[in-house]
């Protein structure tokens, strides 16, 4: 599992039947420190996530089995909407004094 921001969505009117109704989001990776990455990921929702929400997403067979749909084509899937990470005792990121 990696932890990503939510930059936006991403619409596709003509996609494999298994993901009709599914809303698909684009993510930014986030590094340990907390600093966003210069890399993207598409991944499913699952949870209802929007845009500028920290979130935690699952890659691969994870992903798959999360949805219940072994033969879809999702490789990623939002699992979690982070409400905080602390790093030792430090606070990383906490949803309610987001200013990012």
């Amino acid at each position: 599992m990696q932890i990503a921001k939510v930059r936006g969505t991403v619409v596709s009117t003509q996609k494999d039947p298994s993901l009709q109704g599914t809303k698909l989001l684009l993510l930014q990776l986030i590094d340990e420190e907390g600093n966003l990455l210069p890399s993207y990921e598409v991944a499913a929702d699952n949870v209802g996530a929007g845009l500028d929400e920290w979130v935690l997403f699952s890659r691969g067979s994870a992903a798959r089995q999360a949805v219940g749909k072994e033969r879809c084509p999702l490789d990623a899937l939002v699992v979690a909407i982070i409400d905080t990470v602390n790093l030792g005792n430090s606070s990383l990121y906490n949803k309610r004094e987001d200013r990012r």
